[in-house]
């Protein structure tokens, strides 16, 4: 059964930084991009930062970019999503998901649409706030 996980969210400062971790089960993630999403309270649910199978290629959201750092470790099944310098502007429910196309979404730079396969994890709070 497919199912992602994400943990490591909680409340950091303004400028702070948080881990978050993405572990997916049913599926192994060597053959399938991976995205971060995230939903602020009254937004819409929004890509953040893409990852293909092989760790290559790596892509963010220009409201990211040079802030948020995306990696896979192979052997864990898991995605991190490194965030520094974090605003309060961040703050939202951070969700991933993996699809096959997502390599090519990745590899044009292109928005990653919502998963098709399974549902959306719980994901993980993130709260910047003073």
């Amino acid at each position: 059964q497919l199912e992602f996980v994400e943990s490591g969210g909680g409340l950091v400062q303004p400028g702070g930084s948080l881990v978050l971790s993405c572990v997916a089960s049913g599926i192994t993630l060597d053959y399938y991009g991976v995205g971060w999403f995230r939903q602020a309270p009254g937004k819409e649910r929004e890509w953040i930062s893409c990852i293909g199978s092989s760790g290559w290629p790596i892509n963010h959201a220009d409201s990211v970019k040079g802030r948020f750092t995306i990696s896979k470790a192979h052997v864990e099944n898991t995605v991190y999503l490194r965030m520094n310098n974090l605003q309060p502007e961040d703050t939202a429910i951070y969700y991933c998901a993996a699809e096959p196309e997502y390599n090519q979404y990745c590899s044009n730079g292109a928005v990653l649409p919502p998963p098709k396969l399974g549902p959306w994890g719980q994901g993980t709070q993130v709260t910047v706030s003073s």
